[in-house]
């Protein structure tokens, strides 16, 4: 059941018209059978492609299966019959491959810089590629930032490290890119000061800022530049989420969470629109993973570590805590996960509880959740499409799920490598999972493909 946000007392439930998040700018740009960036066309995980495999199943409807040179945490991304993946290699090379989406060849690989840091599984490649469909873009946890044309043949480069401090997040930055309307969206949300234990962020100057940055596509350059204030502590300055481009209210924005809120951007300066803080608790170690999304005219955002998840009515200007908050729900929390909206419900995986709940957006009802029936963690995200919900858990197990009006595990089949963060990607009638060693591709009926 809906529960009022503990701080700010009772609040008149909300119901507010469901409609689809609008593709617009970039998104627009693209076919609807792309899944250009993290999160897809419309960056919340849906995608409306349609002919998919019922199943994930290596044995039975594997097209094929492509080496990859090592482990990443990002999903891949999908172009015409280009697919693009970041990778580390043996030597901690980070690289940009492309492959060629009907039999998994490469096509061409390049080589961005070097990232031999770790922490826990994640690496310098986590960060997913972006692309325009003729560009694809690349940024890692070293600062390294570069575009590509389709063909590999290098755009520009430069390094946000070296231009702004080494990034300082203590498990390794894992924002990605987004691109929106013809701009190039970077959060960089990390710990000021930065301690001295953070190995991979030493070799200047301790002191931080936390700063969006739009750059020019074309040339690389600066567009502007955005600090974002946070009166957070310790790790809780730090976010591993992706910005969200958002239109409604006659205003374009980017939404961005960390450091205890979720805040509206003007996508033309930068400059804040509103704020509003997610939940009551104050802590240091509050770091934020799972990324916003919105539809019908709400933006959610969750909270870390069993904080509620929160509805926030678009619009707003200056502190909107109080003023915009539409429901807060500890039964929507998610820690790891991003959220997914899909055929106008809010599908949300607590990884540390192994369920998928489905939420009615405007009231934050539960409609219903159910067990996974896995025992590992689930750090992948869900992508909704063609009716099902396509989901990874770390030690392989592949799930597809009904996006009905009841909880329905319609397959599962083992992958049989771990650990698995990245989530699935969708295209052209196949569905895209990475394992640490290998990208597959599967496709309706198509039998036991190539290795």
């Amino acid at each position: 059941m809906h529960r009022p946000f503990p701080l700010f007392g009772s609040l008149r439930r909300a119901v507010f018209p469901l409609a689809l998040v609008l593709l617009c700018g970039a998104a627009m740009a693209l076919a609807a059978a792309e899944w250009p960036q993290w999160r897809g066309p419309a960056f919340n995980g849906s995608s409306p492609e349609t002919g998919l495999p019922e199943t994930l199943d290596p044995k039975a409807n594997l097209r094929w299966k492509a080496a990859l040179p090592g482990p990443s945490s990002s999903t891949p991304i999908i172009s015409g019959d280009r697919v693009y993946v970041a990778s580390l290699d043996g030597q901690k090379n980070l690289l940009l491959l492309c492959l060629n989406r009907k039999d998994g060849s490469t096509r061409w690989s390049q080589t961005i810089g070097v990232g031999a840091a770790t922490s826990g599984r994640n690496n310098m490649a986590s960060p997913s590629p972006v692309t325009d469909g003729s560009r694809v873009f690349a940024l890692y946890g070293t600062g390294d930032l570069a575009a590509f044309d389709k063909d590999g043949k290098s755009l520009w480069s430069r390094n946000l490290g070296k231009d702004y401090g080494k990034f300082a997040i203590m498990w390794i930055y894992g924002s990605s890119p987004v691109l929106y309307d013809g701009r190039l969206y970077v959060q960089v949300l990390q710990r000021n000061p930065r301690p001295a234990d953070y190995g991979h962020a030493l070799g200047d100057a301790p002191e931080r800022e936390s700063y969006l940055l739009c750059i020019d596509p074309a040339t690389g350059k600066d567009l502007w530049r955005q600090v974002r204030q946070t009166d957070s502590t310790k790790e809780s300055q730090e976010s591993y989420t992706t910005p969200f481009p958002h239109e409604g209210k006659g205003r374009r924005e980017l939404i961005v969470v960390g450091g205890d809120h979720v805040s509206g951007h003007d996508l033309k300066s930068g400059r804040e629109f509103w704020r509003a803080r997610l939940y009551s608790t104050r802590d240091d170690w509050y770091r934020i993973v799972a990324s916003p999304v919105a539809v019908g005219g709400l933006i959610f955002a969750s909270g870390p570590k069993g904080q509620p998840m929160a509805a926030f009515r678009e619009g707003g200007n200056g502190t909107v805590t109080e003023s915009h908050l539409a429901w807060a729900n500890r039964e929507g929390h998610t820690d790891w996960s991003s959220p997914l909206v899909y055929r106008g419900r809010l599908f949300v995986v607590d990884g540390a509880k192994k369920t998928l709940g489905c939420f009615d957006p405007a009231t934050g009802q539960r409609l219903w959740s159910g067990s996974l029936g896995v025992t590992d963690n689930v750090w992948s995200s869900p992508t909704g499409a063609d009716g099902r919900i396509y989901l990874v858990s770390e030690r392989g197990s592949l799930l597809v799920l009904g996006a009905g009006d009841e909880f329905k595990i319609l397959s599962r089949t083992e992958l049989g490598e771990e650990p698995i963060r990245s989530s699935v990607a969708v295209a052209h009638g196949e569905a895209f999972v990475r394992s640490p060693s290998a990208l597959y591709c599967f496709g309706k009926g198509a039998g036991k493909g190539k290795e």
